[in-house]
Parts: C-alpha cells; structure tokens; sequence
C-alpha cells in the first residue's frame, strides 16, 4: 500500500513595513519558532512577507489571525515580548481581539516595560479590580495576581486615586521552620514580605519606591499589625490569603474604610496551616459569594505567565491530587465495612 503525504495547506501574508516584521518574528525567529511549536504549523519569514503551512487548514487559519494581530499590535507600539507571544498563541482560535488584551495599559513601570493582561484570565481580573471594591484573585502561582494588583494600585497612587498603598501577607512559613529570626520586628517579618517589596520596586524606581515607603504613602506590613485599624483611601493588598485564618479573614477584611479598595491574592492549593486549621480564603469564598461590590477571579495553568514549564507542573500536581483523592473515595467505603465487621474491644464473658 503506498503511503500519500497530506497535502499541506499554505498562506502568504505580505507586510508593508520591514522593519515592523523584524519585531513580530523576534532575534534569530525566536517568535516564529514559538508559533510553530504551540500552534503545529511551519512558519518562514522573507523580507516582508511571512508563509504559513502545515496539513491541518484550521491551524494554518488560526496561525494566520495570530500573525495579522500580532503585526498590528507592533505597528500600534506595543514592545513584543516571547512571553506575549506564548500567552498570545493560547488565545488562538478563542475570536478574542489581542488588542482589547495586550492594548490594556494598567501601567508603564520605571523601566519603560508597558504592564498589561496578558490572558483573558488576567483581562478579567485588571476589570473586577476597576469595577469592585473588594476583588479576590484565586489561582496557582505564576498567574499574575500580585503582579497586576501591584500595578493597579501604583497607577492609582500616580493617578490620585489613593493616598496611599498597603501590602501585606500573614507571616507563616512555607513548610519550613526557620526558627527565631534576628533583629528587631522590622527585620523579623522582611523575609516574609520580600516578594512584595520585588514587585513593588520592579514597577518603580529604586529612589522613588524607598522615599512612598519612608514617608508611609507605600507600608509593607504583617497581616497581625492590620488589627485595630481603619484604611482609608487606600488601595490594600493581602497577598497569600491562603494562610491566612477565618478569623483572620474576617479581621482584614473589616479594615476597610472610606475610599478605599481591597485585593485579596492566593492559590488555595498551597495552604502552610498547621493541621487542622481551615484556610479563610476557602472558607471566605462560601461566606461572600454573591455580595455586590465583591467579585472572585479564578486562575488555572492556562493562565500561567512564568517559564512554560510551570504551567506543566501546575497541570501535573493538579492531575495527581484529583488521581489521590478518587482512591481515597473509592477506599472509604471499604474501609467502613472493615471497622464495622470488626469486633469491639474487651471481654463480653
């Protein structure tokens, strides 16, 4: 029997201007050669023009309108990056607009480097925070919930929005005992609030992010000094919410004052409680689903922004906990007739 080769479907896209499709394919192609690995499809570059190939004519379509609004968004300005190609090559076949995502300008950090969605996920989540008071981002790490809640609340301090902005998380160890901590309770809790600081002096100057926080505008802080306080036109970060308790929940959450906003970020399945302790952001999403004003986002690995790797490992851990939970229901049921065949303790004579 003599084997025929799929006849492979073709589509040229000619460009006006050379140097704009310099930057859609990236150094040495690197964009392209992301295209053709995510999306099946052959993908070469000449002058101005760009071929696409490959056997299966819907991929070669989809590669297409990727590579049309990708071209668009460099000839808009927008700096493309690898990482916006790969979030981009997801949203293939999805009939979302790239421009109503990556053309969403939260901020432009110190370094000029333009923060935007870079996912429908993302775009969704830059929205709640817009249109809701009190906002919780929930999903597996690597999917920009600190990130982009960081950069929403410095462009509302630029903006005057707010007067000041305050971060912080519980301190409690991720797994690890790390025992007493030297110096004073400034030094105590900064390895706890070390990510926050990384985001926050990532979006501003080194100067100007030291001069919000000596002054007070910008306060980093263990989620145990919120108590007592009342925030007032302040944007309001609590970051890895999943340790925090359901009372501890609910004390932050009563913080909030008069023109103010709250972000409440975490990935419910990396829980450092001690045994035995429910997480307040699990419990939280049952108590306050529903209220006007509040809105919940949730992330999955698709929404994963970090090393490609990232969303596979997120996509593994995933598959084994639900792999263990099945065979922990299958085993209950026989584990109960066990104990109920079994005879009770001590004599009966």
């Amino acid at each position: 029997m003599t084997h025929v080769a799929p006849s492979l479907k073709t589509s040229r896209l000619d460009f006006d201007d050379n140097d704009n499709v310099r930057s859609l394919c990236g150094a040495h192609n690197e964009h392209l050669k992301l295209i053709e690995r995510r999306l099946g499809v052959q993908v070469g570059s000449r002058g101005g023009q760009i071929v696409l190939s490959g056997p299966d004519g819907e991929r070669v379509k989809q590669a297409e309108v990727l590579v049309r609004e990708l071209y668009d968004l460099v000839v808009s300005g927008y700096p493309l990056y690898l990482e916006d190609v790969d979030q981009a090559t997801k949203l293939a076949g999805q009939s979302v607009p790239l421009k109503e995502i990556f053309g969403d300008t939260v901020y432009v950090s110190a370094r000029h480097r333009v923060i935007t969605p870079k996912g429908l996920g993302q775009k969704r989540y830059v929205q709640a925070i817009r249109d809701n008071d009190i906002v919780f981002g929930i999903g597996p790490a690597g999917t920009g919930k600190t990130y982009l809640a960081m950069a929403m609340a410095v462009a509302s301090l630029i903006e005057r929005k707010v007067k000041r902005i305050v971060l912080c998380r519980p301190a409690v160890e991720a797994g690890e005992k790390l025992g007493f901590l030297p110096g004073d309770i400034a030094e105590k809790v900064n390895p706890y609030l070390r990510p926050l600081h990384d985001a926050l002096f990532d979006m501003v100057d080194y100067e100007k992010a030291s001069a919000f926080i000596e002054r007070g505008t910008v306060e980093v802080a263990p989620l145990a000094f919120m108590r007592g306080r009342t925030l007032n036109d302040s944007f309001v970060i609590l970051d890895e919410a999943q340790n925090t308790t359901s009372e501890q929940m609910k004390m932050f959450l009563t913080r909030l004052g008069y023109g103010s906003r709250a972000v409440i970020t975490g990935d419910v399945t990396q829980v450092d409680l001690p045994s035995g302790r429910a997480s307040g952001l699990l419990e939280v999403q049952k108590v306050l689903r529903g209220i006007e004003g509040i809105a919940f986002c949730s992330f999955s690995e698709v929404d994963v922004v970090r090393h490609p790797l990232v969303q596979e490992v997120v996509r593994a851990y995933d598959a084994f906990d639900a792999e263990r939970k099945a065979k922990a229901e299958e085993r209950a049921p026989r584990d109960a007739v066990r104990a109920a065949a079994r005879p009770p303790d001590g004599n009966d004579a």
